[in-house]
């Protein structure tokens, strides 16, 4: 019997989490079971699909670092392949049936690489080379690596926290090329394109920074909150097209009371730039939010207020999925219908030997 599950929120804290074994860890990524939600009808073909990894990390050999990590080059490799299989693969019915249909493409929602976050001459080397196994392995549109299909990708902390370095200097690079990008930020970093009757926005690290709020922020976010809002009313306005976006910090450990005269402390995203971004959002039609950083699943509502909200906006905080140092991976199938999101989560224990879905499924409808 299908598992259908409506999105119900929990909030850990990373150190937590990775303190807990691989069995504690499927018990984080609660889901309520619920018949208040319309059926699925996995006969129906959507009206787009694609894929959400995240967390990749892509490590270069330290003492050696013009050369991949061996361990890195292994599990990322096997991520490219199980992608490229995927499509006409049948899924089970306790994952929700039908059949994995041709992908748009896949959304990376950062922490491509491992070391952009550290300096120094040997890491700035090694940034190069991490850069370079991943664009060998996603390419860019399809046609030029091995991963079949385009990829559109974010930063995350271990890219770029402060907005420099290799990593975000190949994307805005990327940024230039890559297939059917409709708005591009004046920075070249954050960037929208269309895929069937959605809009899809990236918008990278974390989302900010709400001016009025003049504290210092531990995070870049290059101006991503001003991007959004453009984009939103000269490529969305009054369409009600459903919006998909994805970035890399995630929302629920961030979202909390906005005190604007508060000093900085050391958060890794401003929750008065968090409620900005909620925001921004009202009165569109927001399918789903992506990110990734947590190295856990977590699906919830969203209300602004609390990720614990039983209405509200579509969050999706994906797995990591080919970490060097974990056999346990995942990553999100996503298809998009007329007014709801059907998501499934595929998953590995063995670093990608072996693949399958898990028995869930979480039919979301759209805020309007």
């Amino acid at each position: 019997m299908t598992h259908r599950q409506t999105i119900n929120s929990v909030s850990f804290s990373r150190r937590d989490f990775l303190a807990h074994s691989a069995v504690g860890a499927s018990a984080l990524a609660l889901g309520l079971k619920s018949s208040s939600l319309p059926a699925a009808d996995a006969s129906t073909a959507p009206k787009v699909a694609f894929f959400v990894v995240g967390d990749t990390h892509y490590l270069a050999d330290k003492e050696s670092p013009a050369r991949m990590d061996a361990n890195s080059t292994e599990i990322c490799g096997r991520l490219v392949d199980t992608l490229n299989r995927l499509p006409g693969m049948a899924i089970p019915a306790e994952a929700g049936g039908g059949t994995v249909v041709p992908a748009a493409g896949v959304i990376h929602a950062g922490d491509v690489i491992d070391t952009g976050d550290k300096n120094g001459r040997v890491q700035e080397a090694m940034q190069k080379t991490e850069w370079s196994a991943y664009a060998a392995d996603y390419g860019l549109t399809g046609g030029d690596g091995r991963l079949k299909m385009p990829v559109y990708e974010v930063a995350g902390n271990h890219d770029s926290p402060h907005g420099q370095g290799w990593a975000i200097a190949k994307i805005i690079e990327r940024n230039q090329r890559r297939s059917g990008v409709v708005n591009v930020s004046d920075n070249g970093v954050h960037y929208s394109w269309d895929w069937g009757p959605a809009h899809f926005i990236n918008l990278g690290l974390i989302v900010g920074t709400q001016k009025s709020v003049t504290r210092k922020r531990r995070y870049a976010a290059l101006d991503s909150l001003d991007f959004l809002v453009a984009d939103l009313r000269d490529k969305v306005g009054t369409s009600g097209r459903p919006l998909v976006i994805t970035h890399h910090v995630d929302i629920a450990r961030y979202t909390g009371p906005c005190d604007p005269g508060a000093p900085a402390d050391s958060k890794e995203w401003d929750p008065c730039d968090v409620r900005g971004f909620y925001d921004a959002l009202q009165g569109f039609n927001v399918a789903g939010i992506f990110y990734g950083h947590t190295h856990f699943r977590n699906i919830f509502r969203w209300n602004g207020v609390s990720p614990k909200a039983k209405a509200g906006i579509n969050v999706f905080n994906t797995d990591n999925a080919s970490h060097f140092h974990g056999d346990a991976q995942a990553f999100l199938y996503v298809e998009l219908h007329d007014k709801h999101l059907l998501v499934r989560e595929y998953q590995t224990k063995d670093r990608w030997q072996t693949g399958y879905f898990t028995p869930q499924s979480w039919l979301t409808p759209f805020t309007s």
